[in-house]
């Protein structure tokens, strides 16, 4: 399971993906709505996915939609165009909830934008009318177009894991952003953003998560405009601090808006790990740390202040950080977990109570 630690932007598409080739994934099931984007930036090819399962760059892969969630018929397919993703290799569960266009425009009346920071994709409406069992929801089951790709997912995964068949779960958004467990209430998403939440949204056990991989930035973001507290600076204070050449900027893939960025907060990261019990971290952005660090894919190559960061923040969860992304492309990324450098939990005391 690939899950976020904050408010999203976590590196979880680059992480997604790259388990589908290093770990040669049989089935990569995302969950969530178009709300949420992930980019893949694999061999030169950058795109930024809000249906197509990031595991797409590997041929052999499987993927589904799960049947919890929510599907735009128009930017499923023409994501799948771009990335070249035949029909024959994609299910989408018979019960996901369909995004139609108008529930966007609903949105954007409610205010939602202006309020706390919406997207505005038409996911929350969506999960409302769901809710609420209103008469115009649509599942995926009711749309003649997406007929050729119907399954029973939950079914799928089921049987694949009982053939020790390997799956990765893509888990959007971050815990921050969480329905349930946001701390900044009405600042949040549609839905619960945990481990527990993408498995039930799945249709998965608990007992069968192996891996639960938790994605963490160094430096955090929200979307643009009132979307909620964030200890805030600017891309040019990011800059400086990183001793990047050249201006920073992160945008949006489901609005184009520029991204907020802020300073690390520890104690919104133990929250998520004392709720989600991650196996792994996945830290994302050792080059805003420290611009020498872009490009690295070697640990003992990282300087001297982010192997510190590294350091505490293992010894703070209590778990190990198996990936430290260097950049935003695949390939910039140290996989530790099968290196002797990786951490073990009986280097320290510290524990996370519940």
């Amino acid at each position: 399971m690939v899950i976020g630690a904050q408010f999203g932007g976590e590196g979880k598409g680059k992480l997604v993906s790259h388990l589908s080739i290093v770990d040669d994934a049989d089935i990569v099931v995302r969950c969530g709505g178009p709300n949420s984007g992930h980019t893949v930036d694999y061999e030169g090819f950058r795109i930024g996915l809000r249906m197509v399962p990031a595991g797409f760059v590997n041929r052999r892969t499987k993927l589904m939609l799960a049947p919890g969630a929510l599907v735009d018929p128009k930017i499923l397919f023409a994501e799948m165009e771009k990335c070249n993703v035949d029909s024959s290799r994609l299910m989408i569960d018979r019960n996901a909830c369909v995004v139609k266009d108008e529930y966007a425009k609903l949105e954007l009346e409610q205010g939602l934008r202006r309020r706390v920071g919406s997207t505005a994709s038409g996911t929350g409406v969506g999960v409302a009318k769901r809710a609420l069992r209103d008469a115009d929801v649509q599942l995926a089951r009711n749309v003649d177009v997406l007929g050729p790709l119907l399954g029973d997912v939950s079914k799928e995964l089921n049987d694949a894991l009982d053939q020790d068949k390997k799956v990765v779960v893509e888990g959007t958004q971050g815990f921050g952003l969480s329905l349930y467990h946001t701390a900044d209430y009405p600042y949040s998403t549609s839905r619960d953003t945990t481990a527990a939440g993408f498995l039930s949204e799945a249709g998965l056990s608990p007992r069968l998560a192996t891996e639960i991989i938790m994605g963490v930035r160094t430096f955090p973001i929200r979307v643009e405009g009132n979307s909620g507290p964030l200890d805030e600076i600017s891309w040019d204070q990011l800059q400086k601090m990183s001793g990047c050449p050249y201006p920073i900027f992160e945008y949006t893939t489901a609005t184009g808006r520029t991204r907020r960025i802020g300073l690390f907060d520890m104690e919104l990261v133990k929250r998520a790990a004392r709720a989600n019990r991650p196996t792994y971290l996945a830290l994302h952005g050792a080059d805003y740390l420290d611009y020498s660090n872009k490009g690295c894919t070697r640990y003992h190559g990282l300087s001297e202040a982010t192997t510190k960061f590294v350091e505490n923040l293992e010894e703070s969860l209590s778990t190990p950080v198996a990936f430290v992304g260097t950049g935003p492309k695949n390939e910039e990324i140290i996989d530790r977990r099968r290196s002797d450098l990786i951490w073990q939990p009986q280097q320290v005391q510290t524990t996370l109570k519940a």
